[in-house]
């Protein structure tokens, strides 16, 4: 079985970052990041994601 949004997964992860790292970012609980990543995210969700990681990977 393969894991909704890997795409997101990997980027988080080269990026050198944790998942919950983006979810304070994006300003939402890690529980919630985690039950984000097991569907698809919507284009709001994902545009937000998209925007943490940037910021993020500028901070490091």
């Amino acid at each position: 079985m393969t894991q909704a949004n890997q795409d997101v997964r990997k980027r988080i992860d080269k990026a050198g970052l944790t998942q919950w790292q983006v979810a304070e970012e994006v300003g939402i609980n890690h529980v919630t990041m985690s039950v984000w990543l097991r569907t698809p995210l919507t284009k709001e969700q994902s545009a937000r994601v998209d925007k943490a990681i940037k910021e993020l990977e500028k901070k490091q």
